[in-house]
């Protein structure tokens, strides 16, 4: 089962709360303090903050929430990195150029080199992992001269999101755990291992080496042959496919305007989404114009939810509906709903 907030895997969580405050300033500090120092401007809605703490041995684990709308921008992290999985509500967040829609359920991987802006929805909180460089380059039995490997910002896939929940109920586990007795610290690191490793293999384009052209390895890959992590660069289609498509959320597009994009054949596009984002082509493109839609009717649950989806590119509305169900198991209404306003 997914996590919400009255799950019983968070009780040794929220055993131990740092604060709880409706106050704004005192907010601040308190989340400066554990996370990072940030810049929190207060949008609609009455503060309503609250900060859990759990430790392990390198993992922090919080949960979090500021009760209003809140946009936060943090100085990029010098030494870790965040998990965010959203238990309740959601977030648009900003990481280096990349825009991410968090909705309830969904988990961002943020590592940020140059920028991060995050924006809470009313109602909104977190589970949040505080990873250290440290144990990441562990996991990959790196040393402190070599990079982490992580993108600066990026979505667990949804096929992958029951086994990544399996981890996060299990580290949970482990808080309550601690409160009772002992576990044995060696086994404890393996586990957060583990943790670091999941992130590191499973996110869109992992560090990569300079084995095969670009042109020859994609083409390789789409006939079955050689392997995405065998070529440099594959970064760069990726990042020109998301790119591309953010820009087109509301335009018509065809495959071939996306790979004429990307610079690759179909053949190749359709490799290259299968390897790193686990659909084809155009089902991301679909996923990534209903995820906006849910992220505007968030913003403004007063919204023509018809006008939306004509905005974002859905012109047969009953497969608007069924699509916005499967992928949200919701409708566009109820999604309206859990704003408070309608």
């Amino acid at each position: 089962m997914p996590l919400s907030p009255k799950s019983e895997a968070l009780s040794g969580l929220y055993r131990n709360c740092l604060f709880r405050s409706d106050v704004r300033v005192n907010v601040h500090d308190q989340v400066a303090h554990e996370l990072a120092d940030h810049v929190l401007r207060w949008k609609r809605g009455a503060p309503d903050a609250a900060l859990f703490k759990g430790e392990l041995n390198q993992l922090t684990v919080y949960a979090l929430q500021y009760g209003a709308d809140v946009e936060v921008v943090p100085s990029p992290f010098d030494d870790f990195a965040l998990v965010h999985t959203s238990l309740q509500g959601g977030a648009e967040i900003e990481a280096d150029g990349h825009t991410l829609n968090v909705s309830e359920g969904r988990t961002a991987i943020l590592a940020p080199r140059d920028r991060l802006r995050m924006r809470w929805y009313a109602g909104t909180r977190q589970l949040i992992i505080k990873i250290p460089n440290a144990l990441l380059r562990a996991a990959t039995a790196q040393d402190a001269a070599h990079e982490t490997g992580l993108v600066p910002g990026y979505l667990v896939p949804r096929e992958l999101n029951l086994q990544w929940d399996l981890l996060v109920q299990s580290l949970l586990g482990l808080l309550s755990i601690e409160q009772a007795s002992s576990v044995d610290p060696s086994w404890r690191d393996h586990f957060e291992r583990n943790i670091a490793l999941f992130l590191l293999a499973h996110q869109p384009t992992a560090p990569l080496s300079p084995v095969a052209p670009i042109g020859s390895a994609l083409e390789a890959a789409a006939h079955g042959h050689g392997s995405f992590d065998d070529y440099a660069g594959a970064s760069r289609h990726t990042d020109a496919l998301l790119e591309y498509a953010n820009a087109k959320l509301s335009a018509p597009v065809s495959l071939e305007d996306l790979a004429n994009a990307v610079g690759v054949s179909v053949r190749s596009l359709n490799a290259l989404c299968q390897r790193h984002f686990g659909v084809a082509p155009m089902t991301l493109l679909r996923n990534m114009r209903l995820d906006a839609v849910r992220a505007h009717l968030l913003l403004a649950p007063n919204a023509s939810v018809t006008e939306t989806a004509l905005a974002y590119g859905f012109g047969h509305l009953g497969r608007f509906s069924a699509y916005y169900q499967a992928r949200f198991n919701e409708l566009p209404r109820e999604t309206q709903r859990k704003s408070g306003v309608l």
